[in-house]
């Protein structure tokens, strides 16, 4: 006889109490590799049956067909959910990204396309996608606070933000969540976001916290990537020059995983989870298998010289390469 697992407990997003692992959706649309569409169903499935409510996605992953999918995976189950999508990162028809908007028009015009998509009459958390250098983010607060006075959104985030966005963002609509970047290697949140959300009593979504797969120690070449859309491929941390001297931060944390009897990826998502209650890691995963290894990660415990340990061994200044290419990496942090 199989013994279920156990219930997962609950982390606080602002205002919300929300299980404490989500799960991120843009490995279902091929972005990585190839999702097998089917498996990537079964796969959210297999996230709502096991507790996790967090679902993230975003307009332009899979060029609206992310959400399609998604739409797909949450029928029949939209009161066990909290649907997240996010709006103002623009890609034109083959993929190629373009920028950041936040105008009012715009904002709104997406928010009704994503409901379409995912077949639902309202978004629990809408995010806004990054922020364009100077852009006039009480203009896109205003909006989203229309949207929430309709119905159509219940709570509103913000992702990759500065700290002095954040703060004009909540004076204008009080700001749930920033969802941003948030993992061994990725520790920028950690000097001035993390700090000013939780003066702010705003959570944080971590997202790739498994530095994209990195964090899983599958990836030790760039043979390890997928064909040549993968969009890890176009990322400098991910260049071989930088790859080749990045793989020794999970070779510094697997004896520290194996001590513990765990893997390299749980071991990481751990570290994060015990980072504080105000916090949601959304590691994103098409594969059951793979679901349930991350999923694992949030029972286990690491005693105070174990997570000194983990910090220790990858210091923020321990990985090679920028996140996003130069193009993009304009478009983040502002």
């Amino acid at each position: 006889m199989t013994t279920a697992p156990p219930p997962l407990p609950t982390h606080r997003l602002g205002r919300l109490k929300v299980p404490a692992q989500g799960l991120g959706c843009l490995s279902t649309t091929s972005f990585y590799g190839v999702a097998d569409p089917a498996e990537a169903l079964a796969t959210v499935h297999e996230a709502i049956d096991r507790g996790v409510a967090l679902l993230d996605t975003a307009d332009v992953q899979g060029l609206g067909e992310g959400e399609r999918l998604l739409g797909r995976a949450v029928a029949g189950r939209r009161d066990r959910v909290l649907l997240s999508t996010k709006v103002g990162l623009e890609r034109d028809a083959q993929g190629k990204f373009l920028g950041v908007r936040g105008d009012r028009a715009y904002i709104r015009e997406r928010c009704h396309a994503s409901l379409r998509r995912l077949g639902v009459d309202h978004l629990d958390l809408y995010v806004k996608h990054w922020a364009a250098p100077g852009e006039d983010i009480e203009e896109a607060m205003g909006a989203m606070a229309e949207l929430v006075a309709e119905g159509k959104v219940l709570d509103v985030c913000l992702s990759e933000v500065s700290a002095a966005t954040l703060r004009r963002a909540h004076a204008i609509h009080p700001v749930t969540a920033v969802q941003s970047e948030w993992s061994l290697w990725s520790r920028d949140v950690e000097v001035e976001i993390l700090p000013v959300c939780r003066e702010l009593g705003v959570g944080l979504i971590a997202s790739s916290p498994l530095g994209r797969g990195f964090l899983t120690g599958r990836i030790r070449s760039e043979a390890d990537l997928g064909p040549a859309t993968d969009f890890r491929r176009t990322l400098p941390r991910f260049d071989p020059p930088h790859l080749r001297r990045n793989v020794a931060v999970v070779d510094a944390l697997r004896p520290l995983a194996d001590a513990h009897g765990i893997t390299v990826a749980q071991l990481a998502l751990a570290w994060l989870h015990q980072q504080g209650d105000d916090i949601v890691p959304i590691p994103g995963t098409a594969r059951r298998d793979h679901l349930a290894e991350n999923l694992a990660a949030v029972s286990v415990q690491l005693s105070a010289d174990e997570l000194a340990a983990v910090a220790s061994a990858v210091p923020a200044n321990a990985v090679h390469g920028d996140r996003y290419p130069p193009f993009l990496m304009t478009l983040v942090g502002n």
